[in-house]
């Protein structure tokens, strides 16, 4: 009998090491960065003083307005779509263009289902909201899902994002939305 008992602890270990591996997985899986490519840090390295939360390069940045609006961080190259209650629904990476607005406050102006961007590619869900000089300024996806940098010699206004991203900005920026632009 004892060596069946040591058989059956032992299979009851390997079954309950199983199941937290598995739980440890998931909650892996569902940690926010967790989609991230391989061999790529989610975010990056945080710089406290001692005491202090470390800085989300996530988080909406502070002093960014209140209510629904689109916040445009230019040195972070970040998108945050705000709904109600200060509740960001969506964050993502962009292209900055060449020219860029000034921080402040702005609103969609104008919007194209699809038109041949500045720099010759096809784009779609361009929503426009600022003027620099002669160039406009707005969010699109170039149709070739491309995100390239822009060629510094040219001056375009395209802040680009993929098309999942455009897809949701177009969803969320209609004529008239409040645009925050962050340095």
């Amino acid at each position: 009998m004892a060596r069946s008992s040591s058989g059956l602890v032992a299979g009851l270990t390997a079954a309950a090491l199983a199941g937290v591996c598995f739980l440890a997985y998931q909650a892996q899986a569902s940690a926010p960065g967790a989609q991230a490519k391989p061999g790529t840090p989610s975010a990056a390295p945080s710089t406290k003083a001692p005491g202090q939360k470390p800085v989300n390069p996530l988080a909406l940045p502070q002093n960014s307005g209140r209510g629904t609006r689109v916040v445009y961080a230019l040195d972070a190259r970040r998108v945050w779509l705000v709904g109600g209650k200060n509740k960001v629904t969506r964050t993502f990476e962009v292209m900055p263009s060449t020219v860029s607005p000034r921080p402040g406050s702005y609103a969609v102006t104008s919007r194209s289902g699809q038109v041949p961007g500045s720099d010759g590619v096809p784009i779609e869900h361009v929503v426009r909201f600022a003027m620099v000089k002669d160039v406009s300024i707005g969010f699109s996806a170039a149709m070739n899902g491309s995100m390239k940098s822009p060629d510094p010699e040219k001056k375009t206004g395209g802040v680009r994002m993929t098309r999942e991203d455009g897809d949701a900005m177009w969803r969320f920026a209609t004529i008239g939305s409040k645009i925050v632009v962050v340095p």
